[in-house]
């Protein structure tokens, strides 16, 4: 297996590491801030609850929509144009909370439930955002390492250093909304976007665009339905799509109930206890993905499912609302089980065809 050292020897990969670490900074960052926002002035878990749940209705709904851009426009341009898109999104989020405040680092404190609803679809459209960039980030890398070995070292240091980011983006996010407040945090936010992007416009060269995408607004939604269909034709895809799509709920529990867990054991400390405890999952993967990295893709493949079934049982033990440092240690494990997500995706990736990988 080639090492990592191999890996960030390939030209141009460790600027666009860091740009992708600044940006995943930032998109935890945003998701930690709105939903403290909005504990803070609702008092209620579920309304945090819903604050992760649409920063995940993307995942599953507008980044398919969007991500055959990356098909049809050169993917340094994609990247640029999602970076800069989530910066200024984020200044709305920034506007918003500072019309509601007398001052960009303090908390609103007369929020009404429209307020509420527009923090929503702003962090709603800066995930959505995201979508052509991963999509562009995914041809990047099968441009940068044409070796499949060398790849799948690559997607494994990129996907553990991705869940280590979540976690410092977590982690930073608490402690910089008790710090300098809500305002101050998404100041810092807008600031990894736009830096991100800076790195990707002097590093990433200009690529043609691979295959031959349809042409106008009917062709892009015919190229979608394509996909789909190419997709459903194949029952290895659908199976693991399927398997990824059902384990993301148990991934995201954590995230969804951090905060309210960490308000009803330390009502002080809501915002810096909440972020410590969304990252314990997303250490544990980043932990999982250094061990399941080093398997051999022949070793990684069969304990896919075994890794996946196991994943959600230490979540059942949350119930009994066990202290903070336990239940921290539980969602790590569970954490460490979602490595299956490893070899999962780069059997997608490499399945795929290069024409169709958008």
């Amino acid at each position: 297996m080639p090492s990592y050292a191999e890996v960030f020897r390939t030209r141009g990969y460790l600027a666009i590491f860091l740009a992708a670490a600044l940006s995943t900074w930032g998109d935890y960052l945003a998701r930690l801030t709105v939903a403290a926002f909005v504990f803070e002035q609702t008092g209620s878990a579920f309304a945090a609850a819903a604050t992760f749940a649409v920063s995940l209705l993307p995942t599953f709904f507008g980044r398919s929509l969007l991500a055959p851009i990356a098909d049809r426009i050169p993917y340094k341009h994609v990247l640029i144009a999602s970076h800069l898109t989530r910066a200024a999104l984020v200044g709305a989020l920034i506007l918003v909370v500072g019309a509601r405040s007398s001052g960009v680092a303090s908390l609103p404190t007369d929020a009404t439930p429209v307020a509420l609803w527009v923090l929503f679809t702003l962090l709603f459209l800066v995930e959505l955002a995201g979508g052509p960039a991963i999509a562009s980030s995914q041809i990047l890398m099968t441009d940068l390492f044409s070796d499949r070995r060398l790849y799948a070292r690559a997607l494994g240091l990129s996907t553990m250093s991705d869940q280590i980011n979540q976690a410092i983006g977590l982690g930073l996010g608490g402690v910089v909304v008790a710090w300098v407040g809500t305002g101050g945090a998404l100041w810092f936010d807008l600031s990894t976007f736009l830096v991100s992007a800076a790195v990707i416009a002097v590093v990433v060269r200009v690529q043609a665009i691979r295959g031959t995408p349809s042409a106008g607004v009917f062709g892009f939604f015919r190229d979608i339905g394509e996909g789909a269909a190419y997709l459903f034709r194949h029952p290895v895809l659908v199976s693991l799509l399927a398997l990824s799509l059902c384990s993301v709920w148990a991934m995201a529990a954590p995230e969804a109930v951090a905060i309210a867990y960490a308000a009803a054991k330390d009502p002080s400390g809501s915002a810096r206890l909440g972020g410590l405890l969304m990252a314990a999952p997303i250490l544990g993967a980043a932990a999982g993905l250094a061990i399941v990295g080093r398997w051999q893709p022949e070793r990684q493949n069969p304990r896919i499912i075994v890794m996946a079934l196991l994943m959600p049982l230490p979540l059942v033990v949350t119930v009994i609302a066990p202290p903070v440092l336990i239940a921290w240690l539980l969602w790590f494990g569970c954490g460490a089980l979602q490595a299956f997500m490893l070899p999962l995706q780069s059997t997608f990736s490499l399945v795929i065809p290069v024409q169709m990988r958008g």
